[in-house]
């Protein structure tokens, strides 16, 4: 005769009006473990929030937040484009999606060693802080609620109150790379955070790529950059790679357009497309990047027409020129069915851009487009992203990426 038993994931309790199978009660014990850090427990309060310390400090996150403890998952993707909390170093390889765009509410909280006087800064057109305290240092984003984020650096000990503006000072010339930096005519990838040095260096020796996309920074930039330094760009740039600095600044429409709801818009194009400038500049000088090479604004896909189409190419103008005026050359990004578009019809309405990075996934590596006059940026002005979302294995390293086709070159006049 056979005990009738049943599964462990479809058991029940026989009693009681809180009856949980299994399978839920292992879900709670994982979100309990998720919240719970090395150095003390998350504790939910009345008021809704959920007090999680870490090295000493308490973080009072919203409850709904999702918390990760990078020391149990070093691989986790530290995204600011959800509500999270992220506790410890971020591993050398993220497990990201090639492209991620948006910007709300969240925390990277990272170990430091030594005692840190507090200090807070503020970059307010990436809408970002970034804080120091004993044995933290800590970046915090923000979307349409800087107010959240303000709470919980105060209730944290920070001095959010009398921040400082972020100034980001020029990378000492013993970082710079050459001009040539962002000059390439071969294929290349882009992936949402820059990865660490043993990938670079693994895929260097195996793919067939020569050029990497680097997010330097932007108010929808999604990826948190922990690789992505001076010493970095310099490394590999000496290793053979070069580069096509992206920069995810505001995007059209009032939804945000292809990237949704949590990007920044452009409400007033001009005086964003200039402060973006500013601070891409700023940017990719303390990376290393120096003037004369191209630093690429990521514009997604929009509905063109109207006002849409008014406030990308005023933004975009103003970019442009605001980046020549400092010395740099201008790419932008964006889809042929908006961006390219646009652009083509309104080549007299504008400064317009140096070099042209177009996606049109057609698995087609050529840098020749039906959208793009054969005289239009035709001086080696072109980077054809031809493939997106692919994840790809070279030296045992697996990313995931978008295949760019660059045909770059220098600077036909220097600046």
């Amino acid at each position: 005769m056979r005990t009738n038993v049943k599964s462990p994931l479809t058991w029940k309790a026989d009693r009681g009006a809180g009856r949980r199978t299994t399978r839920t009660l292992i879900a709670l014990a994982a979100l309990t473990a998720l919240a719970t850090t090395a150095s003390g427990a998350a504790r939910i309060q009345d008021d809704g929030t959920n007090r999680v310390g870490y090295r000493g400090h308490t973080f009072a996150v919203p409850a709904d937040w999702q918390v990760v403890d990078l020391a149990q998952d070093p691989n986790a993707c530290v995204r600011f484009d959800r509500h999270a909390l992220y506790l410890g170093t971020p591993g050398e390889h993220q497990d990201c999606p090639a492209r991620v765009q948006g910007h709300t509410e969240a925390l990277l909280v990272q170990p430091t060693a030594g005692d840190t006087t507090g200090a807070v800064t503020e970059n307010q057109v990436a809408r970002t802080y970034r804080a120091t305290a004993e044995r933290i240092a800590l970046t915090a984003s923000y979307g349409q609620d800087r107010t959240a984020v303000q709470r919980i650096l105060r209730d944290a000990g920070l001095p959010v109150a009398s921040a400082r503006a972020e100034t980001v000072p020029a990378a000492p010339a013993a970082l710079a790379v050459p001009t040539d930096a962002t000059v390439h005519r071969g294929r290349g990838f882009d992936a949402c955070t820059a990865p660490g040095r043993s990938a670079m260096d693994a895929w260097a020796g195996s793919s067939p790529y020569g050029a990497i996309g680097v997010y330097i920074g932007g108010v929808n930039r999604g990826c948190a950059q922990p690789n992505l330094t001076a010493s970095w760009v310099r490394d590999q740039y000496a290793s053979g790679w070069r580069f096509f600095p992206l920069y995810v600044g505001p995007q059209p429409s009032a939804d945000g357009g292809s990237c949704g709801g949590s990007c920044t818009a452009i409400t007033d194009p001009a005086p964003q497309g200039r402060a973006a400038a500013e601070d891409a500049a700023r940017q990719a000088a303390a990376l290393g990047f120096g003037k004369g090479t191209v630093l690429y604004n990521d514009l997604e896909h929009y509905p063109r027409g109207g006002s849409v189409t008014a406030k990308v190419l005023t933004y975009l103008d103003a970019w442009t020129t605001r980046l020549h005026a400092l010395g740099y050359r201008s790419g932008a990004y964006g889809s042929v069915s908006s961006l390219v578009n646009d652009l083509v019809e309104h080549e007299d309405d504008l400064t317009q851009p140096d070099v042209l990075h177009f996606a049109r996934w057609n698995d087609d590596a050529g840098t020749d487009d039906s959208a793009i006059p054969a005289d239009r940026w035709a001086d080696h002005q072109r980077i054809h992203q031809y493939a997106g979302n692919r994840t790809e294995t070279y030296g045992g390293v697996t990313i995931n990426i978008d295949r760019d086709s660059l045909d770059v070159g220098a600077p036909a006049v220097s600046r």
